[in-house]
């Protein structure tokens, strides 16, 4: 398995952990990308969700791929946030 399919792998399993209504920490990367193209997919057949971007980048393509944005000061709480993993430790 390549890099990119391992990071569709880790988006799908993220995926999996978000349900209807739910407001959304949406993160910055190339692993978070993956997140958002699965997610828009579940958005275009009927999932409801608010996605809250950690950058502009985020923002854009959420924006170009339909997903719903607000911004943290209109939604402070968040029920769950995506981000990949920019450092892993074994402690």
């Amino acid at each position: 398995m390549d890099a990119r399919q391992l990071k569709v792998q880790a988006a799908r399993a993220a995926l999996a952990h978000v349900s209807d209504g739910m407001r959304l920490g949406i993160g910055t990367g190339s692993t978070a990308d993956e997140f958002v193209r699965l997610l828009a997919e579940k958005v275009a057949t009927g999932l409801t969700i608010i996605g809250v971007p950690t950058s502009e980048r985020t923002a854009i393509l959420c924006g170009e791929l339909g997903v719903p944005l607000s911004t943290l000061e209109e939604t402070p709480e968040l029920d769950l946030t995506i981000d990949g993993a920019d450092e892993i430790d074994p402690e």
